[in-house]
């Protein structure tokens, strides 16, 4: 038992730490991602699929084991009915249905997948690092927090990044017409 407790320890602390690193996740999905996988998946700020080989599942409940774990992440990721449906059922879906319920941004041909996710990969790469790392732990506290207290948090988030060489270097860059330098 308590091989089983350190086990689902561990995937938490790393599902977990996905969502505090300031560093943006990317999954890219070409296969089935179960339980964990589909918790993975869920946990990670962005993720791609092929259209044709992807299927997303929490199969648990066939077994008789219910997946709470991945319950987490998934809740947190689509809306509460189609995340009961998948922990209720079982059943995968496909990756066009991920995609319609927010599991994942885009399936796409198998063939693109790799293209696909190298784009994104470059283009998140090619932004300031600085906002990025100040703004994706910002985007994810202010999920929690009431509407009031949100506003609060985002505009201190802003008044700080407003007044880094980043943003500078963005702003001149831009009424300079050229790429800035980050």
């Amino acid at each position: 038992e308590k091989k089983l407790a350190d086990l689902f320890n561990i995937c938490s602390a790393i599902m977990q730490s996905i969502a505090q690193s300031p560093v943006p996740y990317i999954a890219k999905v070409d296969g089935i991602a179960t339980a964990a996988g589909c918790q993975l998946v869920a946990s990670c700020d962005l993720a791609y699929a092929s259209s044709e080989t992807s299927r997303f599942a929490t199969p648990g409940v066939n077994l008789g084991l219910f997946c709470s774990t991945p319950g987490v992440a998934l809740g947190r990721c689509v809306s509460r009915k189609h995340a009961m449906e998948m922990l209720l059922t079982g059943e995968p879906i496909s990756a066009h249905y991920a995609q319609k319920i927010g599991l994942i941004n885009a399936a796409v041909p198998k063939d693109d997948l790799d293209s696909k996710v190298d784009h994104i990969t470059n283009l998140i790469a090619s932004r300031s690092q600085k906002s990025i790392q100040e703004g994706k732990p910002t985007f994810l506290k202010q999920m929690q927090q009431p509407l009031d207290v949100a506003y609060k948090t985002t505009s201190e988030t802003m008044c700080s990044n407003v007044m880094t060489e980043d943003c500078k270097e963005g702003i001149s860059a831009f009424f300079e017409k050229r790429s800035p330098k980050w």
